[in-house]
């Protein structure tokens, strides 16, 4: 595997970072993940513009433009093999005596690695996966896409404990997002998702399904949504890079609507294939 390290290409063994780097002692940076399908970034421009809005959020300044971060992630996409490839972008703030307050002039940290895309195969679509439903106890910016996951990390694992593939979070009594997705509920024949706020990423996927609803004159509506709402819900979909779109077949153990896809699923689920399929048959990025 080739990365991106500071300025270098290399193999993943010789990448190395200090440890006085603010991102291993704080997890003081943020991030993107960006699907690639046949070598084609997917949706680079908008992942771009949410790694511009993180840095801002915590005041580092974009160690490169846009024509510039387009540049590396050809490069690094074109060094791997895999046609299909799930891209890691990390920006830190750089390498600093520990202090808590952010110190100034540093030259951030840049590493970029990919892996081979595996979305989800066609048994679990069509089988769709166990959820449980989790308070959501994380701090109150997570609309910055901040490496600082052990939040995330606690509540998939809690999840996991009982068997389910993701963690559905609630806070004050509505829904915010999953532990690694953005989540979709059916009721009543209309299609609902919270609105964007300091308490959820503004996903690239999340967008996409919604363009996707309008596109096609499907009812839809972004608006909070309750913790009843969602146990009520007829169908439950989480949406990511990885997962795309799947949905949710059991929530704390019990049946969401039929206990398999539903028939909206079914009806979304080929029309986001067709858009990424449009994407895959684009000419390649300069």
């Amino acid at each position: 595997m080739t990365v991106y390290l500071n300025g270098e290409f290399m193999p993943l063994e010789e990448a190395k970072i200090p440890v006085l780097d603010r991102g291993f002692i704080f997890g003081d940076g943020v991030y993107e993940v960006i699907p690639v399908y046949s070598r084609h970034a997917f949706r680079l421009p908008e992942h771009l513009a949410r790694l511009e809005t993180s840095l801002a959020a915590i005041r580092i300044d974009n160690p490169h433009s846009r024509a510039e971060w387009t540049a590396l992630i050809a490069r690094i996409i074109a060094a791997n093999p895999w046609d299909d490839q799930g891209l890691y972008l990390q920006v830190t703030r750089g390498v600093a005596p520990r202090e808590h307050l952010f110190p100034k002039g540093l030259v951030p940290t840049v590493f970029i690695m990919t892996n081979e895309l595996v979305t989800p195969p066609r048994q679990v679509v069509d089988a769709g996966i166990p959820a449980m439903l989790l308070p959501d106890f994380r701090w109150l910016r997570c609309d910055i896409k901040a490496v600082s996951l052990l939040g995330n990390c606690m509540l998939r694992t809690l999840a996991a404990d009982q068997g389910a593939a993701e963690a559905i979070l609630v806070r004050d009594g509505f829904l915010t997002e999953g532990a690694a997705t953005n989540i979709f509920v059916v009721r009543g024949g209309t299609v609902l998702t919270p609105p964007k706020s300091h308490l959820m990423l503004p996903g690239i996927t999340y967008d996409v399904v919604l363009e996707i609803l309008q596109a096609n004159g499907i009812g839809h509506a972004v608006r909070p949504v309750t913790e009843a709402e969602v146990r009520a819900a007829e169908e439950i979909w989480c949406t990511s890079s990885g997962k795309e779109v799947l949905a949710v077949t059991t929530l704390d153990g019990r049946p969401v609507g039929a206990g398999k896809p539903g028939p909206m699923f079914h009806r979304v689920y080929p029309l986001y294939q067709e858009f990424k399929a449009k994407v895959m048959r684009a000419p390649a990025h300069a």
